[in-house]
């Protein structure tokens, strides 16, 4: 049986450098997700985000899910449903941490800590897959920026009990739309899953960690090298909540997205390029109206209309 990748970053800096490069392209060639530990970001800024959020649940988000909770259970479309609680917090190109309601300046100066250490981890990470990829360094990031730089954004959950998990996902599968995705993850509760040759998968729960997943832009600029994955959050009957704060790293929104001419090859004079060329924000309107629909449906969809 094969174990989810778990990479420990020390390991980049010693001996174990190029055995650990290979073992973040083997997850990205047949994950689309893996686990860093010792990534730099301090436990202690962790451990507060991670009780600000818990806090800020049950004081303000806790009544408002238990409303929505009990019009949800009668709803007989509950396939369609989402038992999650969230909100979203918008980091670059301009911040919003100072309009969304509710935060103490406590968190949101926590908040906001915690966006530039995952920024730069996100930074970080880019590059050694340009490393991985072949491509001269800064070729992921510079493909991102478009005229205002990147988009990053944080969507905070939380995924409460749930009388009927047999009827309601926390979250249903989909693949993510952006680029990076930067999870930090309850690790007492699971719930998350990835699909990986027919079968779901857990995505282990480990203290302090940081859990990494491609989205679809890196698997159009890498031409398919690296591929993005459904994954979905499964519902609970019993127990605590399920915290999530899950950090998308994307491209700016008019960003032009296309395989990069390097990972392209030649054959019989043709060009191997299987991917559409588009605007990032034009895929992320399609993405709204199609996020639980198969990927392909939007990059054909993306072909037709660039």
């Amino acid at each position: 049986m094969e174990v989810f990748p778990v990479i420990n970053m020390r390991d980049l800096e010693g001996e174990e450098r190029c055995a650990t490069m290979e073992l973040i392209a083997n997850a990205c060639e047949n994950w689309g997700f893996f686990e860093l530990l010792n990534h730099g970001i301090e436990h202690e800024l962790m451990d507060e985000v991670e009780r600000m959020t818990k806090e800020h649940y049950k004081k303000y988000m806790e009544k408002r899910f238990i409303e929505f909770a009990d019009k949800t259970l009668d709803d007989p479309d509950t396939e369609n449903i989402d038992w999650e609680s969230t909100f979203f917090l918008r980091h670059l190109p301009t911040s919003n941490l100072s309009e969304i309601p509710d935060l103490s300046d406590d968190y949101r100066k926590m908040m906001k800590e915690f966006a530039v250490k995952l920024e730069k981890l996100a930074e970080g990470l880019l590059e050694l897959l340009c490393e991985n990829l072949g491509l001269e360094q800064g070729y992921l990031k510079n493909a991102f920026h478009g005229s205002k730089g990147p988009t990053f954004g944080t969507k905070v959950s939380n995924y409460p009990p749930c009388p009927r998990p047999d009827l309601i996902k926390g979250l249903r599968a989909h693949t993510d739309a952006g680029g990076l995705i930067l999870l930090f993850q309850d690790d007492q509760v699971s719930g998350l899953q990835l699909l990986k040759d027919g079968h779901w998968l857990d995505v282990p729960p480990l203290h302090h960690s940081i859990v990494i997943n491609l989205g679809d832009q890196l698997e159009v600029i890498t031409n398919g090298k690296y591929k993005s994955v459904m994954h979905r959050v499964v519902s609970k009957s019993n127990g605590d909540g399920r915290m999530s704060i899950a950090s998308f790293y994307n491209p700016g929104s008019d960003a032009v997205i296309y395989p990069a001419p390097e990972l392209v090859e030649m054959v019989a004079g043709k060009s191997s390029e299987v991917y559409p060329r588009f605007v990032f924000e034009d895929y992320m309107k399609l993405y709204v109206e199609q996020k639980f629909k198969a990927k392909e449906l939007r990059f054909e969809a993306m072909k037709a209309s660039f």
